[in-house]
């Protein structure tokens, strides 16, 4: 029985030095790397969550972005369409104007011409009449 405790002693330590230390030591590097691991993959996921919420952030000030873009060119389109459309009230109103006043130098011209015809009769009439009480 002390032989078998003996050879139990022996086959433990021989056991305990060759094969528990090594794995002992195996294990802890294993934990240490897994330990290792768990850190990157938690900065990893850090990071990730970091790039989402910049790109949240940048999403958000992006349309903020195109948001006030569009305002600024209805503004812009809105003050070109008045600007044209006064413009053609001014070009209309001149347009107005020169009829105006070239119907005016057409009535005028009417008138003169209609002036000078009248004459025109008037004599052709005045020598027929004269005509008439000379025959």
């Amino acid at each position: 029985m002390i032989a078998q405790l003996f050879n139990f002693g022996i086959v433990f330590l021989a056991f305990y030095l060759l094969a528990a230390k090594p794995l002992r030591k195996l294990m802890k590097e294993r934990g240490e790397e897994i330990e290792t691991g768990l850190q990157n993959a938690k900065a990893g996921m850090e990071m990730i969550q970091k790039a989402k919420e910049e790109y949240e952030e940048n999403t958000i000030k992006l349309r903020k972005q195109s948001i006030d873009t569009q305002k600024e060119l209805k503004k812009e389109l809105e003050k070109l369409r008045d600007e044209n459309i006064e413009r053609i009230k001014k070009d209309e109103e001149e347009y107005v104007k020169k009829r105006v006043v070239q119907f005016e130098i057409e009535k005028k011209a009417l008138i003169e011409s209609a002036k000078v015809e009248i004459v025109s009769l008037a004599t052709l009439a005045a020598e027929k009449i004269m005509d008439k009480k000379n025959q």
